[in-house]
């Protein structure tokens, strides 16, 4: 009896398994759109934001206490260098000025006449020397004078635009007084911190394009000049100063700007991020298995691929290793298709399409096939 029952048994497996193969033989295959992999143009975006300065700029401060008795520029007026802008009482140093230019040339021809008389013998060489001596003595008072009269007066170091004048003539001026300031604006300084992952391809002279929310869709560009010798232990970034051109005068300074960097650009292995499967820290995608010859054109099997990840821009993910240029991975319907189990080919991904553009490239070829 007992063999009966073992007989009757494996009978069953036999029919169950035979009428399951039989179910999945008769499953219709999964409806799947896959993308070709290639080397695509592919750079490292970094953005970030920055303050501009212009490219000197200082504030104009008198170092003496006197009277402003002369302004001679305008708020927002653009100056040279040398110009002239504020002039302060110094009717004393000048009257010292006069008085000391007197005595050099007392000084001087009471010189020249000993050298004559040195000459001839008749003066002696101490009396010379002393006369040479107070000379030079003048000389350097004069030179004093001198330094205290340029302090009155206030010109532009370089060429720039001043900003709004805090003084009026009448002002008694005192040392540290903010006068005005001035600003070189021919070119603007921005200076922004980079991440120091990105430390290794940083590098002087790479192109920044730069934007602000003042000049809304406008983009100005600029290179990258500089970069600290030191990077934050707080925040583990450098600080990379670009310079923009000015010519126009647009840019000013204090403005807040949003820099964008492409970095390390390369030939890379680009795919789509809907194409990746995560399992923990690894990453895998579906790969048509071209190794299968019973296969049609459009009806294949898939296997899973373990892929290594590289930097990642929107929608998209770099692969360092695992997948070949030519491959065809599977972007939707990865979540149907299993390994081994037939797909179909519905449509092919080629420049990042949404899936309703799929889906019309799917109905324009049925509907091609049936004309």
């Amino acid at each position: 009896m007992n063999f009966y029952r073992r007989i009757i048994s494996i009978g069953l497996v036999l029919f169950c398994t035979t009428l399951s193969q039989t179910s999945s033989a008769k499953r219709p295959p999964t409806p799947v759109f896959i993308t070709i992999v290639e080397k695509v143009y592919f750079v490292d975006k970094v953005e970030a934001l920055g303050t501009l300065k212009s490219n000197e700029n200082i504030e104009i401060m008198s170092s003496v206490t006197e009277l402003v008795t002369k302004i001679n520029f305008k708020d927002g007026q653009r100056v040279n260098k040398g110009d002239l802008l504020i002039e302060m009482d110094a009717t004393e140093e000048l009257a010292e000025r006069v008085e000391e230019e007197s005595r050099i040339n007392e000084a001087r021809k009471q010189l020249n006449r000993l050298k004559s008389l040195f000459k001839r013998d008749v003066a002696s060489e101490s009396a010379l020397d002393t006369t040479e001596r107070e000379l030079q003595t003048a000389q350097a008072r004069l030179k004093a004078i001198q330094s205290r009269i340029n302090q009155h007066i206030l010109v532009a170091p370089f060429d720039g635009v001043v900003g709004l004048r805090n003084i009026s003539v009448g002002t008694l001026a005192q040392p540290g007084t903010q006068i005005v300031t001035l600003d070189d604006d021919s070119v603007m300084k921005l200076d922004f911190s980079v991440a120091e992952v990105f430390m290794a391809t940083l590098k002087t002279g790479i192109t920044v394009r730069v934007r602000t929310h003042v000049f809304p869709g406008k983009t100005f560009e600029g290179t990258i000049s500089s970069i600290d010798t030191r990077v934050d232990p707080v925040t583990r970034s450098v600080v990379a100063r670009a310079l923009l051109d000015n010519e126009d005068k647009q840019l000013k300074a204090g403005m807040l700007m949003r820099v964008v960097i492409n970095m390390n650009p390369r030939q890379a292995m680009i795919i789509p991020e809907e194409s990746l499967i995560s399992r923990g820290k690894d990453s895998f995608v579906l790969l048509i298995d071209a190794s299968n010859k019973k296969m049609t054109a459009k009806e294949q099997t898939v296997k899973e691929q373990k892929v290594t990840l590289g930097k990642r821009r929107k929608g998209e993910v770099e692969i360092l290793s695992g997948l070949a240029v030519g491959q065809k991975i599977v972007t939707h319907g990865i979540t149907r298709a299993k390994p081994g189990v037939p797909v179909i080919i519905k449509a092919i991904e080629t420049n990042s399409e949404r899936l309703t553009e799929l889906l019309q490239q799917q109905k324009n070829s049925i509907e091609s096939q049936r004309q």
